[in-house]
């Protein structure tokens, strides 16, 4: 079996505006990334679009309506302070949605040992009703929805590493016992959730803040004595990533110091994880990265990473 990479050219039509640190150039600096010939064994596919099914798993229909209806025809148009619709942004979310629900289902099924999709805009800071942080469906909490609704997943883990904590993704799961949500991020920071003592109802919310300026060591000892410990006793049936690389040094919206041998460590991490409780079935969704070169190298890591499954 191989690593699947999926994305779409619709990643790449939807405009945020000049200035906009979540810009295009980030998928096109990944797509030049993987035409390295080391990248040559990735199986790679096309994003489908979603199926509206697996959007109201996570959000209402009425929520779900309301951003289709505020893309507009021309120019840009503002559903938060810095979440940004321009009139692609409907058909790029689709295919962001469509591309996580089809890596569960290869990953799921055996298809593919693990799987990275490379889409955007980001997801996790998106709540239930809210779009926010440059995002407006929760991604990464559609996949584990979908692996759970359609392939009878029980248990599924999202351990997310964007060093901007996941909001939205904790607030979709604080109360359901079935889901396991762990965080690294750097705090105080936007958006200003993820202390320690939010657990969830269930305690199935693990949060280890990184303080401003830690760096390879402060994450490696908050992942080996918090995150990977709970992940282990969870025995999840399906590990799903919210992988931000803007952990990295070089990244201009954070102060994390980083290096892509760390999300390098971090994989290799969970992989041994998947490979104990979950048949290895890892699904790997983009997030944050600001920086191009810091997420080219990250995202580069991440990746080897995966392939050597």
């Amino acid at each position: 079996m191989t690593t699947l990479y999926l994305s779409h050219p619709t990643g790449l039509a939807h405009d945020t505006g000049n200035g906009h640190p979540e810009r295009a150039d980030r998928l096109r600096i990944i797509e030049q990334m993987v035409e390295h010939e080391r990248f040559q064994p990735l199986h790679r596919a096309l994003s489908p679009g979603a199926d509206t099914a697996a959007l109201l798993r996570v959000h209402p229909e009425e929520y779900v309506r309301a951003i289709e209806n505020a893309a507009p025809k021309e120019g840009l148009v503002r559903v938060d302070g810095d979440t940004i619709m321009s009139p692609a942004t409907w058909d790029t979310l689709m295919h962001a949605v469509g591309g996580a629900s089809a890596a569960v289902n290869e990953v799921m099924r055996g298809n593919a040992s693990n799987a990275f999709v490379a889409m955007r805009p980001p997801g996790h800071h998106a709540e239930r009703a809210t779009p926010m942080g440059f995002c407006f469906f929760n991604t990464a909490a559609i996949a584990a929805r979908h692996a759970q609704a359609v392939h009878g997943a029980e248990r599924v883990a999202i351990v997310d590493f964007d060093v901007h904590h996941g909001n939205g993704t904790q607030d979709i799961f604080w109360s359901d016992p079935t889901v396991l949500y762990a965080s690294t991020h750097q705090m105080p920071l936007f958006p200003g959730t993820g202390a320690v003592g939010e657990a969830g109802e269930h305690n199935n919310i693990v949060n280890a803040p990184l303080s401003s300026g830690d760096g390879s060591d402060a994450f490696r000892a908050a992942m080996e004595t918090r995150v990977l410990p709970r992940l282990d006793a969870f025995a999840p049936d399906l590990i799903v990533i919210s992988a931000g690389f803007d952990a990295h040094r070089l990244d201009p919206l954070a102060n994390i110091n980083l290096e892509a041998e760390d999300f390098a460590w971090i994989t290799d991490k969970l992989m041994a994880l998947a490979a104990k409780h979950s048949k290895g079935r890892i699904v790997s969704i983009l997030e944050g990265g600001y920086d191009l070169e810091g997420l080219a190298r990250s995202a580069a890591a991440h990746l080897l990473m995966l392939m050597s499954a």
